[in-house]
């Protein structure tokens, strides 16, 4: 699923309505350059099951100036996560065997962005702004 908005457009969502099946029980946020990847839990309508949301998101400048998010979204249920889990991980496994084998992939094992945690407060609020923007989801 590909989405584009912009200003415009958020400035139409009414988040005064309640959208039960909206809301993120965990959330994990993992920064990786120009992207920002939100990987969350989320109830089903029933409120009894749950299922997992990845999105990708990016910001997009106009070059008339001003920017948008570009977001990509997948969503994963209860009856296919052990089928991703597995297929995912053998994807990994031949890309860092058979297709990279020389490269140090443990360049990339940290638990933060050290660019991020050393910029300057505005990063982190555009961070926030990027998240206020898939609320709406």
């Amino acid at each position: 699923m590909s989405e584009y908005f912009d200003d415009e457009q958020e400035k139409n969502n009414d988040y005064s309505k309640p959208n039960y099946h909206n809301e993120t029980i965990f959330s994990k946020k993992v920064r990786a350059g120009k992207r920002t990847y939100f990987i969350d839990v989320k109830p089903t309508r029933s409120e009894e099951e749950y299922y997992i949301t990845l999105t990708e998101s990016k910001k997009v400048f106009r070059r008339s100036g001003g920017y948008y998010f570009e977001k990509h979204k997948v969503f994963l249920y209860k009856e296919d996560l052990n089928k991703i889990l597995a297929g995912l991980t053998e994807v990994i496994d031949h890309v860092k065997t058979e297709l990279m084998p020389n490269y140090d992939f443990t360049q990339f094992d940290r638990e933060y962005d050290e660019e991020y945690e050393t910029s300057d407060r505005k990063s982190h609020l555009e961070d926030d702004e990027v998240r206020d923007h898939l609320q709406w989801d």
